[in-house]
């Protein structure tokens, strides 16, 4: 790695999905490697004087309960303190419960208590508007832990992260999968995974989409054999890098652990320590006859993608249906209509005809959700009290939509209500929420309601694959009316065991507490349909299995059969806690709560201090759960970077990195308008660049880091014939290739990572996002300002036209508000400037205006006709600008920039 990274280390590690290791964007890409390639001089791995001595994901399963402990120690041989940063990815269902650091020969102990209590010590952050809570939403279901440290000279910091979920089986297997994405080589890195499942193992697989088959194979060792599996993966630092003499990672992508477990007995209830676990996913049955009944919305916002992608992931669907079910499509917008309004069968005409609705149907109006679900539900209730041979089929209900009902019944209770007494327990609902801009916790209410669920669906490229996805885990369901019974005198606590349809390649998992020598008479029954019969069994405790379980998985088996029915009573009680109010929602609040610290789970009743360190405001660290509805961010806040209480300065040292920025500045602005502040001759240059749109020009480019600024002109869509078309910036893009980082800049949008579908942000959101030393932080309606490693920082401003307006486009500025660290040979339009030039003017005289005087400009060897005139500068003042006084130089700026301005045109934003 360069010295471009600048002061600061980041040891960063995501996990995704179930678990994903991350740290930092690595360059260069996945080469083989061969055995000989071993042989070769050592690699320094030490970036900053810092390197990252291990860094070990240790994931254990035990009948599904998954325990993740992530450790890594971080070395700072340097001579001053550097800071460092260690960040985790989660997913939103699991539960951190431990967590500690050890530097400096001391160690710092997470401790969980009431969220309450443990918020009483940030009355000061709550007061100002801010969170020192280190937990944020990220992506689509994670959420992202980070905590900033300083550490001494000379010195190690040790990070070890727990977290616990259950797994859940989709598609007919269980998945681990790991981001991996080291920043830099790492001495002793390893991802180990075992697996202790009493059924029995049926397949295990592990692969890594940033290896070739060849160091794959040499790398990643995996068995299984009767109740055990293994992956282990610990490349060395030679098979980590990404060519023979790089000191650059090729671990960038995907580990993906993936495993079923034997399904020859339907009984499967695990007993330990007066606790059990019961999976129940019978296999070899008939798949059961389907009524389907689509519910669409047409409203006019989902206009554009949205409908584009729903209309093609319905046609796939439509194409899966088989010939045996049942089916018909309702849309609504301010007026409902269904295809045929009633069902149909399957049949290849009826597909035909349905195919050609869905292609012709166009969007209008409101939405009226009500009005549309009560109209699906009406098909459904219909076809099963007047047709009998339909009554045994298994009836379902999918709804997607993006957004509010606008129409008809809009009160959120009252439609709860209506789509509960319609229904009426008979059918599972589904609703898919599309997008942001909706209230998805009233479609989960709903959905929950009525023996559903709800998903998400992304606003992205893959939107019709996320719906595709949806429709492949309830295509094919094999029993209904799902009730696992047990004795009533024998069962103390028990989690949710009656569902309404089991489908092919889920499972359905109970939970309980057996009461103290209730063991001899307790059994699980099991009553269901399925297609045209009756589905019953009864499971007993093979008491001497057991035995043999306790001994070869000892106390883990114990401590995980405990906590899994734990885990599962929590989330079930979080999600009824949604649907309640006043005394009965603090009744299951308190219950969340005592079981939340009876097992030391951080829950969104519970959070966790750290104390031993605290921040420039003298706070203490906190980890909690993020808000459901808190936007994808990488870090929501200023940024809090916590100091060991053996380090601590003296509270009245001044930080280092605090200047005081100039009152004038370099940048670019309106049409495009380039000011040119020079400070040590107490004046300003300015010039234009007349370009067509579309044209993508070079603001800011430092050979030595790679770091660029590109901008991409608009036009102003108000020209009159034969008139000079007047262009803006309308896109930026700032790149860091030296850490992976991309930043697109629009006037709607803000996209980090916009080439790896990483989040989105309007101008609507109050954000700071971190990523590999950049600090990009987000006014709300104004600007964004991104630092880079204390080294430079920029000032993108948003202009909003109003109607009438000469330019009928919103525009972007932009501005350098600190270079001082850049490279000198830092180039582009803006570039060139940002270290000091001479130059004298002379000879003033009038010009063709004589309200603007000429001059001569003598600058690089040029001698220039210049004109004084007035520009505006934006990064202050947004609404009115302030005005400045520069000397005008003509013609695209010739003389004054390096070479001729189409010098300037790259091919690409990044």
């Amino acid at each position: 790695m360069d010295g471009a990274m600048g002061p600061r280390t980041l040891l960063c590690v995501y996990l995704v999905s179930l678990l994903t290791l991350q740290a930092m964007p690595a360059l260069g890409s996945a080469t083989g490697r061969s055995k000989g390639s071993e042989k070769r001089q050592a690699v320094d791995t030490t970036v900053n004087g810092v390197s990252i001595r291990s860094l070990k994901v240790n994931c254990k399963v035990t009948s599904r309960f998954a325990h993740y402990v992530i450790t890594s120690q971080v070395v700072n041989s340097a001579d001053r303190a550097r800071e460092v940063a260690f960040e985790v990815e989660i997913p939103k269902t699991a539960f951190i419960s431990d967590f500690t650091i050890t530097a400096s020969r001391n160690t710092f102990v997470g401790d969980i208590k009431d969220k309450v209590t443990a918020w009483k010590q940030y009355r000061k952050a709550a007061i100002s508007g801010e969170n020192a809570g280190l937990v944020r939403a990220s992506g689509r279901n994670m959420e992202q832990f980070t905590i900033h440290i300083t550490i001494g000279p000379q010195s190690k910091a040790t990070f070890r992260l727990t977290y616990e979920e259950v797994l859940k089986r989709k598609l007919t297997q269980y998945n681990i999968i790991i981001k991996v994405k080291p920043k830099q080589l790492v001495h002793d890195f390893e991802i180990d995974v075992d697996i202790f499942e009493p059924q029995g193992i049926s397949k295990l697989d592990a692969q890594a989409s940033f290896l070739t088959k060849e160091l794959a194979a040499q790398t990643i060792k995996k068995s299984f054999s009767g109740k055990k599996g293994h992956v282990l993966f610990r490349p060395t630092v030679g098979q980590q890098q990404s060519c023979p003499t790089c000191s650059t990672s090729l671990l960038n992508g995907d580990f993906k652990v993936t495993y079923d477990v034997n399904r020859d007995k339907l009984c499967d209830l695990l007993v330990a320590n007066n606790y059990f676990a019961h999976f129940f996913a019978p296999q070899n049955l008939t798949n059961m006859r389907k009524n389907l009944v689509f519910v669409i919305d047409i409203s006019g916002s989902m206009e554009g993608q949205k409908v584009k992608q729903t209309k093609e992931a319905l046609l796939k669907i439509l194409g899966d249906i088989k010939p045996e079910d049942y089916f018909d499509l309702v849309l609504f917008g301010s007026h409902v209509q269904s295809w045929r309004g009633s069902l149909v069968q399957a049949s290849e005409a009826n597909l035909q005809a349905a195919r050609d609705f869905v292609q012709r149907f166009s969007l209008h109006g409101s939405t009226n959700l009500n009005g549309g679900l009560l109209r699906g539900i009406e098909i459904l209730n219909k076809a099963q009290e007047n047709l009998p041979e339909l009554s045994n089929h298994a009836s379902i209900v999918i709804m997607l939509t993006d957004g509010e009902p606008t129409e008809g019944v809009t009160d959120r209770a009252q439609i709860q209500k209506n789509i509960r007494n319609a229904i009426r327990g008979r059918f599972p609902l589904y609703n898919l929420g599309f997008g942001h801009d909706l209230d998805f916790n009233f479609l989960e209410i709903m959905s929950m309601e009525n023996n559903g669920w709800a998903q998400r669906i992304y606003e992205d490229h893959d939107a019709a694959q996320q719906l595709q996805g949806f429709y492949n885990q309830v295509a094919n369901p094999l029993l209904v009316d799902v009730d696992l019974q047990y004795p009533q005198d024998a069962v103390l606590a028990l989690t949710q065991h009656r569902h309404k349809q089991y489908y092919d390649g889920s499972e359905i998992m109970v939970a309980g507490r057996i009461a103290d020598h209730k063991l001899g008479s307790f059994k699980a029954d099991v009553k269901a349909r399925g297609e045209d019969q009756e589905f019953k069994t009864t499971c007993l405790v093979d008491e001497e299995e057991m035995k043999k379980l306790l001994q070869e998985r000892g106390h883990m088996l114990e401590n995980h059969v405990e906590r899994l029915w734990a885990y599962l009573t929590i989330q079930e009680l979080l999600a009824k806690r949604m649907k309640m109010e006043g005394e009965e929602k603090d009744n299951l609040s308190a219950q969340i709560l005592k079981m939340s610290l009876d097992y030391q789970f951080v829950t969104p009743l519970t959070s966790m201090t750290i104390r031993g360190m605290v921040d420039e405001d003298g706070l203490e660290p906190t980890i909690d759960k993020s808000p459901e509805d808190s936007p994808p961010l990488e870090m929501v806040g200023p940024r809090r970077t916590f100091v060991l209480s053996a380090l601590q300065p003296p509270p009245t040292q001044p930080s280092s990195s605090f200047h005081q920025l100039p009152n004038q500045v370099t940048g670019v602005d309106t049409d495009p308008h380039f000011i040119i502040h020079v400070p040590q001759k107490e004046d300003t240059l300015c010039f234009n660049i007349n370009e067509e749109p579309g044209v993508i020009l070079s603001l800011v480019q430092d050979p030595d880091t790679g770091f660029s600024v590109n901008g991409q002109l608009i036009g102003s869509k108000a020209r009159s014939p034969g008139q000079h078309e007047g262009t803006y910036f309308g896109r930026l893009g700032i790149a860091n290739p030296a850490t992976g980082f991309q930043l697109e800049v629009t006037p709607q949008n803000i996209t980090l990572s916009p080439g790896l579908g990483g989040p989105v942000f309007s101008w609507r959101d109050q954000a700071v996002l971190r990523q590999d030393g950049m600090v990009v932080t987000i006014n709300k309606k104004r600007n964004l300002v991104v630092s880079m490693d204390d080294k430079a920082t920029f000032e993108v401003v948003l202009h909003r036209v109003w109607r009438g307006s000469a330019v009928h486009q919103d525009f972007l500025g932009f501005y350098v508000l600190d270079s001082r660290w850049m490279s000198p040979r830092t180039h582009g339009l803006l570039g060139q400037f940002l270290q000091p030039f001479d130059f004298e003017v002379s000879d003033l005289h009038p010009g063709s205006d004589p309200t603007k005087p000429d001059a001569t400009l003598v600058v690089k060897n040029h001698r220039l006709t210049v004109t004084r005139g007035l520009q505006k500068d934006y990064s202050k003042d947004l609404r009115h600008g302030a005005e400045v006084s520069c000397w005008f130089v003509h013609n695209n700026g010739a003389g004054l920039i390096d070479g001729i301005h189409t010098d300037y045109i790259v091919p690409d934003i990044f």
